[in-house]
């Protein structure tokens, strides 16, 4: 069995999570099966997107205590699943929760943990698995002999795949669960004002940098998100430590990790630290006023130009493009 733990954020199932799932019906072999977690909910409409992207069991572990996500009692429910289970491998989504999960759960495991994963294969009964290193650099094949390999996948890498099962299988497992094993305690859960899409799972991530000069002038690439389907905003460090946006929307080794079909960067530079944060985007759009700035040596299209006159350009463009669609 190849087990997936699925992420679920306002009774919606991350994007992220349906890849893992995806990934994992590809890598299962004729007659493993697929089994998906869903811990602390119960959603109406859950268990057909599951069947469709390829669980043949779903796992359901919905308690009091597991309302609100805890490090602590996740990592135990999980850890329980696994050991009654004894699954090959367990695959979860490279997002900020996962990020905290995974690491916790190998260490409870006693196994080895690769993460942020952009590739996995099997060979000869192990897991391999590709991950990047040195800010993007170079890439790094993990095998992973022990049982269960324990495997991360980086959103917006691996596609999504529908391959309905004939049925999936629902499953209530009894996991032994007190308040003293969760060591701590959610007492309130703040939104930002404007909720915006993670630019972890947006197709088109449009982001600034410096060059912005100020944060009202993110309001520029706002209003290009509105004419981009599936876009998110992104933000360099520099603009992020200046205060002009929240640290949310940071992309780079000390933010997060992207992978859209089409990155679009104004105003950055290209620091090797942002470098490693957006290297594997499919494409990679700069316009930045100095000719040698780093980003250039990644990008697929450059404009060596004022953003604040290139933008606007742009929009109007945008706009003729979908008044004619």
């Amino acid at each position: 069995m190849i087990l997936v733990y699925i992420e679920i954020r306002d009774e919606q199932i991350k994007k992220a999570s349906l890849e893992a799932l995806s990934e994992a019906r590809r890598q299962a072999q004729a007659d493993e099966e697929v089994g998906a977690v869903v811990i602390g909910s119960s959603a109406e409409g859950i268990r057909a997107s599951l069947q469709e992207y390829g669980a043949d069991k779903i796992y359901w572990v919905d308690q009091p205590l597991l309302q609100n996500y805890t490090s602590s009692g996740y990592t135990e429910v999980l850890a329980q699943l696994v050991q009654n289970l004894a699954p090959q491998a367990v695959f979860i989504a490279a997002t900020a929760l996962g990020r905290d999960l995974a690491p916790r759960l190998a260490a409870r495991l006693g196994v080895g943990l690769a993460s942020d994963c952009i590739q996995v294969s099997r060979e000869a009964g192990a897991f391999l698995a590709v991950r990047p290193i040195f800010a993007g650099k170079a890439w790094l094949t993990v095998r992973l002999p022990h049982q269960p390999a324990l495997i991360t996948l980086r959103p917006n890498v691996f596609p999504l795949e529908k391959g309905a099962q004939p049925q999936a299988e629902e499953v209530s497992p009894e996991i032994s669960l007190t308040e003293d094993m969760i060591k701590e305690k959610v007492v309130e859960l703040v939104k930002g004002e404007q909720e915006e899409l993670d630019v972890t799972e947006a197709d088109i991530v449009i982001s600034g940098g410096r060059g912005l000069k100020g944060p009202e002038n993110f309001e520029l690439l706002r209003r290009l998100s509105t004419l981009l389907p599936n876009s998110a905003i992104g933000a360099s460090r520099s603009a992020v430590d200046a205060g002009w946006i929240d640290h949310q929307h940071q992309v780079g080794q000390t933010g997060k990790t992207v992978s859209p079909t089409l990155y679009m960067a104004f105003g950055i530079s290209g620091a090797i630290q942002h470098l490693a944060g957006m290297s594997s985007s499919k494409y990679i759009v700069a316009v930045n006023k100095d000719p040698e700035a780093p980003i250039f040596k990644v990008a697929d299209f450059g404009i060596v130009g004022d953003l604040f006159e290139v933008v606007p350009h742009l929009e109007e463009e945008l706009k003729k493009y979908k008044s004619q669609t």
